[in-house]
C-alpha cells in the first residue's frame, strides 16, 4: 500500500512539473488555445502500469494543484472538463483492447478538448464556441500523436512493455 500511494504520489509531482513548464513556456503552435498536453504523458503511461482508479485521481489531483497554481477558476472548469473527458474515452478504448498507447493518446487529446469547449459554451451561454472545434481536434490528433509516442517510449523504459 505504501509503495502505491508513493508511486501516485510521484507520478503527480511530475504531472504538476510537467503543467508548470508548460505554463512557463507555452508552445501554442501558432494556435491560442493549444498546448502540448505534456501532464497526459502521465495519464497514457499510468493506463498501462496503474490501477484505473489511481490514474483518475493522479489526474484529477494534478488538474486541481495545477488550477489553483498557475490557473484560476475558470482554468479548473476547463481544465476538469476536459480531464475528466478524456480519462474515461481512454479508459474505455484502453478496456476495448486494439488501441494502442498512441491511439488512446490521440483520442485523449480529442476529447480533452471537447470538454474544454462544451465547458467554454456552458460558461458562455453560447455555442458559438463550437466554431472553433475543429482548429481544436485536429491539434489534439497532433498533439495527442505527439503524446503517445513518448508514451511509448516511457512504458518500454518503466516496465520493457511493448504498447
Amino acid at each position: 500500500m505504501a509503495k502505491r500511494i508513493a508511486t501516485c504520489a510521484a507520478l503527480v509531482a511530475l504531472a504538476m512539473i510537467f503543467s508548470y513548464v508548460e505554463a512557463i513556456l507555452p508552445v501554442h503552435f501558432g494556435v491560442p488555445g493549444v498546448k502540448l498536453g505534456l501532464a497526459n504523458l502521465v495519464v497514457v503511461s499510468g493506463l498501462y502500469l496503474l490501477r484505473p482508479g489511481d490514474v483518475f485521481l493522479i489526474s484529477l489531483s494534478r488538474i486541481l494543484l495545477s488550477a489553483l497554481l498557475f490557473g484560476s477558476g475558470l482554468s479548473l472548469l476547463y481544465s476538469l472538463a476536459g480531464g475528466i473527458l478524456s480519462y474515461l474515452v481512454m479508459l474505455l478504448l484502453k478496456r476495448r483492447r486494439g488501441f494502442s498507447a498512441v491511439g488512446l493518446s490521440i483520442a485523449g487529446g480529442v476529447a480533452h478538448n471537447i470538454g474544454q469547449i462544451a465547458a467554454a459554451a456552458w460558461a458562455a451561454g453560447s455555442t458559438a464556441v463550437f466554431y472553433y472545434l475543429p482548429v481544436l481536434v485536429v491539434a489534439g490528433v497532433f498533439t495527442g500523436m505527439l503524446m503517445g509516442l513518448l508514451a511509448i517510449r516511457v512504458l518500454r523504459v518503466l516496465a520493457g512493455k511493448n504498447i
